[in-house]
């Protein structure tokens, strides 16, 4: 969804500048800008996604490997107390 968004407002910009009354070489260096631009913030976009996806990811491994190391200990006492 994000991405058709950012696909229609670049589809909205470029339309925009291919309408405005300038000389084609000034276009065609503003269309390169603009799209450098939504490029780079959409990359940008991306990679704080993954990152902030990584960081989720690392403290659900975290509360599995508490709750692993509860449950052997619960099964551990659970050992001992049948020995």
């Amino acid at each position: 969804m994000l991405l058709g968004i950012l696909g229609a407002a670049a589809a909205g910009v470029v339309i925009g500048m291919l309408t405005a009354p300038e000389k084609g070489t000034e276009m065609r260096n503003r269309i390169s800008r603009k799209a450098t631009d939504l490029s780079n913030n959409l990359s940008s976009g991306i990679s704080n996604l993954f990152n902030k996806a990584n960081g989720e990811l690392e403290e659900v491994k975290g509360k599995a490997r508490r709750a692993k190391s509860a449950a052997e200990d619960n099964v551990n006492s659970l050992k001992e107390s049948f020995s």
